[in-house]
């Protein structure tokens, strides 16, 4: 199996379209980054311009952890658009090319084919989550040092102290991977359904943006059915830096998006096992 996964995730990165997400990651961060350390104090002022009248703020509050935790509020729920372009390639890609039945013909059951390309669809999903946690955080360690990390809510200003900081964000990139291998198995279910990649692509990116509205607009009927939603879930890594933790929504979501991947990765399975194979 592992052999398998080593072929797929070679299979993944020899295609062009692979690098768009680190590229653009690449690109996009130093770029916000810069443009914060030009701007210094208007990139902190908006966050405590109504306190500023009440509060002297001293210390280094325009550091690296506060610079990553505004990437990530703000480019979180544009990343699954990076991963279902690898992801919606996984097996509508062989339709594509022609290769099925080549792939087929090897002494490799079906169970292991899909499982295999799941798994390297994982991984790199995973991958990409990382990406943006290392350009985040080394950037802009070499850039705006370290420091306690203000976080604003609705009702309240937190301030963490710097060595109650990484544990939150180790935990809140772990979730947002998660969130990225909900998206992955979405893609990789329409994957198996059609034989072009384009459709997965386009059809996943689709869900995404629904469930989004339907997640925003106050209806009753839509509020029904926000739980069963893995958008709804999408955010909830800004949990972790709450004071105290709320550690049972936390673990509801993680059961949610973890039944959410089991279903899908499941569902694909029995599609590809009873699936006639042409070309």
């Amino acid at each position: 199996m592992f052999t398998l996964i080593r072929i797929e995730l070679f299979k993944i990165f020899s295609k062009w379209r692979t690098y768009i997400g680190f590229i653009a990651i690449a690109a996009l961060i130093p770029l916000i980054e810069i443009a914060m350390l030009i701007q210094k104090e208007r990139t902190f002022d908006w966050i405590t311009r109504s306190m500023g009248q009440s509060f002297i703020f001293v210390g280094n509050f325009l550091n690296t952890y506060f610079v990553s935790y505004l990437i990530i509020n703000s480019i979180a729920l544009h990343i699954p658009f990076l991963i279902t372009l690898v992801a919606g390639d996984l097996l509508a890609g062989e339709a594509t090319a022609g290769t099925y039945r080549m792939l087929l013909t090897r002494p490799v059951s079906r169970f292991k084919v899909v499982t295999s390309k799941f798994a390297a669809g994982l991984i790199y999903a995973n991958m990409l989550v990382f990406w943006l946690a290392l350009i985040s955080m080394g950037l802009g360690y070499i850039l705006f040092g370290t420091g306690e990390l203000i976080v604003s809510k609705s009702a309240q200003i937190i301030i963490f102290e710097r060595t109650d900081v990484i544990w939150r964000f180790v935990l809140a990139y772990g979730y947002a991977a998660l969130c990225m291998c909900v998206v992955t198995s979405v893609a990789f279910f329409f994957s198996s359904l059609v034989e072009n990649a384009i459709g997965p692509i386009i059809t996943t990116m689709a869900i995404i943006i629904v469930f989004l509205i339907i997640s925003a607009i106050d209806i009753d009927f839509f509020q029904k059915l926000k739980p069963f939603l893995f958008t709804s879930y999408m955010l909830n890594w800004q949990s972790f830096f709450d004071s105290p933790v709320d550690i049972d929504s936390i673990i509801k979501a993680v059961l949610v998006l973890a039944g959410h991947i089991a279903v899908l990765y499941t569902a694909t399975l029995l599609i590809f096992k009873r699936k006639d194979i042409l070309t």
